[in-house]
């Protein structure tokens, strides 16, 4: 798919793109500038932290997680209250043993 096409699809705000190069610049700061397509599809907004990672010799960057919405998302895993008490050393003790008697 060409960058043109990409930037046609642009004003649906649906995209299907697998894999996408774009060539930038980078300016006397160590700056890039994430073109406005990018930044829709993978949902960085001004403001938005990002992650960037070295991998070998590449560069990744990823949105980063807003605390809240870590929060909500976390917090959205159990639906309902624990009931019960948990004994958090009965269950290393549990553990340990399990893993001591395989041996």
């Amino acid at each position: 798919m060409k960058y043109e096409e990409v930037l046609n699809m642009s004003n649906t705000k649906s995209y299907f793109v697998v894999r996408m190069k774009i060539r930038r610049r980078v300016g006397e700061k160590g700056q890039i500038v994430i073109p406005e397509i990018v930044r829709e599809y993978i949902g960085i907004k001004p403001g938005d932290e990002v992650i960037m990672e070295i991998r070998a010799k590449e560069l990744v960057i990823t949105p980063g997680v807003r605390p809240e919405e870590f929060i909500d998302g976390f917090c959205s895993v159990i639906k309902r209250k624990l009931t019960n008490k948990i004994d958090l050393e009965k269950l290393i003790e549990q553990e340990v043993e399990e893993r001591f008697a395989l041996y």
